[in-house]
């Protein structure tokens, strides 16, 4: 297993940063319960480790966190009393890339599935008596929470991954390029139910589902730009251009 254990400038030589903090607090609160504290802070000697207060079953909740965070494609070590988060894993990153695929073979090439579901949501709830406003949001609510993959990259918004070791450079890349497919086919689903439940419920469509796939490819190039193929401390040589998203490949 190859762990870098010098992902950026908060491992070993400086504290982790608030970004950083807040995105490994944003995964593992999703984990605990509700109105449960996660803490947050870094290593004497590099990494980061996570608590929590209480009396509650914490060895199940670390390790159900320990999943995540290691979805993400961290190397973590649950503890009887913490986790401990010491860098990025290239068996992590190696089956985050899997996991990305699959979804975008699997679920996320389904629009059928959102169809039906949107469909059937909306009828229930226009039978209901709900209004179409209500209607369209509890529509486009759940089919988010079916996907699931907008939560899980909502958490990373911010965060800037790089690593000293080549390989770990290389997996970080291809996985940012596969989490940007992920985030645009989640896009057109949800924009996609939200034009369903519109006409079944009545109304205008809204504007967000109009001017998702600008905003879902404005972000694609914004997060790419950030993950550059590069040890940390070097700046890129070439930025992407946002006017080549007219031309991307879909």
């Amino acid at each position: 297993m190859t762990i870098d254990h010098q992902v950026s400038p908060w491992f070993t030589r400086a504290p982790v940063s608030p970004v950083q903090e807040r995105v490994i607090q944003r995964i593992c609160a999703r984990s605990a319960p509700a109105g449960t504290p996660v803490h947050v802070s870094d290593l004497p000697f590099g990494g980061v480790q996570i608590w929590m207060d209480g009396d509650e079953d914490r060895w199940s909740l670390y390790h159900r966190m320990a999943r995540e965070l290691r979805l993400a494609g961290w190397h973590v070590e649950p503890a009887a009393d913490r986790l401990l988060v010491l860098g990025w894993s290239a068996d992590g990153l190696t089956h985050r890339v899997q996991v990305l695929a699959a979804a975008l073979a699997g679920r996320l090439a389904d629009h059928d599935l959102t169809v039906f579901m949107a469909v059937t949501i909306a009828t229930r709830l226009c039978q209901e008596g709900q209004p179409p406003e209500t209607v369209v949001d509890e529509v486009e609510a759940r089919l988010r929470d079916d996907l699931r993959w907008p939560d899980r990259l909502a958490d990373l918004d911010g965060l800037q991954r790089t690593a000293t070791l080549e390989p770990l450079r290389l997996r970080l890349a291809q996985v940012v390029g596969l989490e940007a497919k992920v985030r645009r086919r989640c896009a057109e689903h949800l924009s996609l139910a939200v034009r369903v439940a519109t006409a079944v419920a009545g109304g205008s469509v809204p504007p967000r589902a109009r001017l998702s796939r600008l905003n879902t490819c404005l972000s694609e190039r914004v997060v790419a730009a950030s993950v550059p193929n590069r040890p940390p401390g070097r700046s890129p040589d070439v930025v992407p251009s946002l006017t080549d998203c007219a031309s991307s490949p879909r």
